[in-house]
């Protein structure tokens, strides 16, 4: 269908590829792997066109049709509906639509038989593309990556860049194209989003590449797995989890392979040496060398598998109670997250806080933490020690400062020495710490925040989605960071395979509560299946729903509602604009580094290269207040109606 023929790919006199080959059948279901700067993303952008190669080809097939899910999409605009926007998949059917209503308009003042069997042969077209169930289809695509009913009629530019890229990831699975490339698609969804995409991937009727740093959905819905290494592409048969163990099975066949050969080589050189200058030896001696020149080298193995000793150190222990919730409710105007619910943190708790997004997760780890109102009451236990994780934080990091600097005034009285040890096991090794925050990317920063956040000596941590931006070496080195530390923590996640590493609870909200599961995800990953295969009970009473009464315009509530949303609105459009500037900023970077001619001066791709890293920092910053004004103003909206 698609291959990939002595492909070379080159950024500034640097090779990401070097006559690399790949054959994609129809109905493979490819993940593409590799550590962050090889060029996986590179590679979907060649296949799709974006990009053109510095030598080799990319040949498909004539009826081959590409899909392409790219971070691009997280700034694409409309004034459309969600459901009509994901309805642009079906381009050719809504074509025969308009053919449709443009003749039944005809034949109001037309009867003739001409223009009846033209009638009758479009709507045979269009029952033949399955017209009349494309509504029903995208509807059902949109609610199973996790929109709501209520949803698919508002706007497209309502939502956030990572509800859009939502809605872009729903046109593609119904375009259906012959291959579907997905880059991170799981980044912006949640666990039962990731769940239902995982479920339509393996069965879906054409090819599949995907790039992502979820291992669990890459075992769930991969076939085959493509290395990106050394220039390279090399294919193992089986899933993330059968690439790991053939990984390691061939690396140590070419390690020994290594050996053996420095031996050989070790003893072919001590011959050269020692009969050099033999006249009698000179044809067997001038044979060895000729043959060293000839060998082809097998390369010793870097072994990317990194295994952490992280010493975590606590003034002192927390009480056996860590934080305890009674009778807490949490509502934003009408909307409820939580009522009259009651938990307890105990030391020692490994929890794993899952579940859709939209349910209160974030909120509730900031109930934990003391900084959100409620109703109820929250109790700290003796000697708690708390540190708080999230996304916001990479923000707050001091972008000039050293990467060194930071973690020193994190005030953990550490020596420069301890904050090495600790920078090494993120991957920060020798002058790697003296790297500016402000040249990091996305993961390098959640490494840094992460980094500050273990050595704070606090015995209660606090994460909220630490895997973000992590790459798959990054997810381990903090799951075996978090295996090693013995005080308690609590962690909003949705990748189960750092779930499955860490956890021994799982906690989820349902119906306005907070639920326990006492176990690890495995464990209830079972349970919840068995909850499901049981026949559901009749209901004893039915509960009558009581209707939402209209309130006053005079309500001094939906008053000062009115006041704040005219405030949040403003700066809605202030901010606006400020995205507005920064992506038109992005993409003059973007065309600038694309261009080979700017390569050839160091200083000067340095200098575009950091300006784009700064951009782009703004702008994600940007994107995520925008985000936390629209969700004010929608609850704002929600108090006034």
């Amino acid at each position: 269908m698609l291959s990939i023929s002595n492909l070379s790919y080159f950024i500034g006199g640097r090779a990401l590829y070097e006559n690399a080959n790949l054959h994609i059948k129809p109905k493979d279901k490819i993940g593409l792997v590799g550590q962050n700067g090889t060029g996986k993303s590179t590679l979907l952008k060649i296949i799709s066109g974006d990009y053109q190669p510095s030598s080799g080809e990319v040949q498909k097939a004539k009826d081959c049709t590409i899909g392409f899910l790219n971070q691009d999409l997280l700034s694409y605009q409309s004034d459309d509906s969600i459901l009509n926007v994901a309805l642009e998949a079906f381009k050719e059917t809504l074509a025969l639509q308009d053919q449709i209503d443009e003749v039944l308009k005809q034949m109001e003042t037309d009867h003739s038989e001409e223009i009846i069997n033209k009638l009758a042969h479009l709507q045979d077209r269009f029952e033949a593309h399955e017209g009349y169930t494309i509504k029903a289809k995208a509807e059902e695509v949109l609610e199973g990556i996790g929109f709501k009913t209520e949803d698919l009629q508002k706007p497209l530019r309502q939502f956030s860049g990572g509800w859009r890229m939502r809605v872009m990831l729903a046109k593609l699975l119904l375009e259906k194209p012959s291959l579907l490339m997905l880059d991170e698609p799981t980044n912006h969804l949640d666990l039962p989003s990731i769940q239902w995409v995982e479920n339509y991937l393996k069965t879906y009727e054409g090819a599949v590449i995907v790039v992502s740093h979820d291992q669990t959905f890459l075992d769930n819905c991969i076939s085959s797995t493509v290395e990106v290494a050394n220039h390279s592409l090399t294919l193992y048969a089986g899933n993330y989890s059968f690439y790991k163990e053939e990984k390691k099975e061939r690396m140590e066949i070419q390690q020994n392979a290594y050996e053996n050969q420095q031996q050989m080589i070790k003893q072919t050189e001590r011959f050269i040496e020692r009969f050099r200058a033999k006249a009698s030896k000179s044809n067997q001696v001038q044979s060895r060398i000729k043959a060293l020149d000839r060998m082809d080298r097998v390369h010793e193995v870097v072994d990317d598998e990194v295994t952490v000793n992280f010493k975590f150190k606590f003034s002192q222990k927390s009480g056996r109670d860590v934080v305890t919730l009674e009778q807490v409710g949490k509502s934003y105007g009408d909307l409820k997250i939580l009522q009259n619910t009651t938990a307890r943190i105990e030391r020692g708790d490994k929890i794993a806080l899952i579940g859709a997004n939209g349910k209160g997760k974030s909120t509730l780890l900031r109930i934990i933490d003391g900084s959100e109102k409620i109703t109820g009451s929250r109790t700290e236990g003796y000697n708690v020690i708390k540190a708080f994780f999230a996304q916001h934080q990479l923000e707050a990091l001091t972008l000039d400062n050293e990467i060194i600097q930071e973690m020193t005034q994190a005030g953990s009285a550490k020596t420069e020495t301890e904050l090495r040890n600790v920078l090494g096991c993120f991957l920060f090794t020798n002058d790697d710490v003296f790297k500016k925050i402000k040249v990091l990317s996305g993961g390098e920063k959640s490494r840094v925040a992460l980094a500050k956040t273990l050595i704070s000596e606090a015995n209660f941590l606090l994460l909220d989605e630490p895997t973000n931006h992590l790459d798959f070496q990054s997810v381990n080195i903090l799951i075996q960071a978090l295996q090693q530390y013995e005080g308690t923590f609590i962690t909003v996640s949705h990748d189960r395979h750092f779930i499955r590493g860490v956890a021994n609870k799982i906690w989820y909200i349902e119906d306005h509560q907070i639920k326990e599961y006492p176990g690890s995800y495995e464990e209830y990953e079972f349970w919840r299946s068995q909850q499901a295969d049981e026949p559901s009970k009749p209901k004893e009473k039915e509960v009558k729903k009581e209707e939402k009464k209209p309130r006053s315009v005079n309500d001094p509530e939906v008053q000062q509602a009115k006041k704040e949303l005219k405030k949040l609105e403003f700066q809605l459009s202030k901010l606006e604009e400020e995205v507005e500037k920064l992506e038109g900023k992005q993409a003059k970077l973007e065309t600038e580094l694309a261009d080979p001619a700017l390569y050839s001066d160091e200083s000067k791709a340095q200098s575009v290269q950091d300006n784009y890293q700064t951009v782009k920092s703004q702008l994600d910053q940007k994107n995520g207040e925008w985000e936390e004004l629209v969700d004010k103003i929608s609850e704002l909206q929600e108090v006034i109606a």
